[in-house]
């Protein structure tokens, strides 16, 4: 019935479906992937929806939803699963993430391949959870990678991946897309700052930090 649904473009699955491709989209188009690399999943209640493996984003359409089970169990589609499916299962079993989001934003990736975490050159690294921690290097779509995630992302909504990229997790697909725009972001920032000759970039206290997650918690609209 999903399936169908998503060919018919109505039902919750369609419209999670749509919303995830022009998420996916969205990181090609804002550069923080290329060609096929990268991945999106948005749960809906027991279905995990993800981007199939090696199909450029602007290519899918209504009818090409994918969706797993908590298991991995393929329930929805005829287009295998993105090869990083452990990675996001784990995410959505660990944690109370609605949506993952995964790149190789480059100067994020740089930054993997030089500190084990993000120096806190920025308060927006409180809507991360903290200090944004390098999971150490394992084989992509491997089970050691994804637990290597997990215990970068314990007390954090994301992190990096040592020489390889992020992965951002929320509420909702853009909770999840902003995360990662915020945090490629403050990668830049660092990587900008670091390199001006004979300077060292000031960076924020761990009291610091916890005062701005206190005024986070107010921050936006109500309701």
């Amino acid at each position: 019935m999903g399936e169908q649904a998503a060919v018919d473009g109505a039902g919750p699955l369609a419209g999670a479906w749509r919303d995830l491709v022009a998420t996916a989209r969205r990181t090609a188009a804002e550069g923080l992937v290329v060609g096929t690399s990268g991945n999106v999943s948005v749960r809906c209640g027991d279905l995990v929806l993800v981007t199939p493996s090696g199909v450029p984003y602007e290519k899918l359409g209504p009818g090409d939803l994918v969706a797993v089970d908590l298991d991995g169990h393929q329930v929805e589609g005829a287009l295998k699963p993105t090869s990083e499916l452990p990675l996001h299962l784990a995410v959505h079993r660990g944690t109370s993430a609605t949506a993952v989001v995964h790149t190789h934003a480059v100067h994020a990736t740089a930054v993997s391949t030089l500190v084990p975490e993000l120096p806190v050159i920025h308060y927006m690294a409180a809507a991360l959870g903290g200090p944004v921690r390098v999971a150490p290097y394992a084989l992509y779509g491997s089970d050691e990678l994804a637990g290597n995630m997990l215990k970068a992302l314990d007390g954090r909504s994301g992190c990096l991946l040592q020489n390889h990229g992020t992965v951002t997790y929320g509420t909702s697909l853009d909770q999840a897309y902003d995360r990662t725009a915020q945090l490629e972001w403050m990668c830049r920032l660092w990587l900008t700052a670091s390199a001006v000759p004979g300077r060292t970039p000031s960076l924020l206290s761990a009291g610091q930090l916890a005062e701005v997650t206190g005024k986070l918690q107010g921050y936006g609209q109500p309701g």
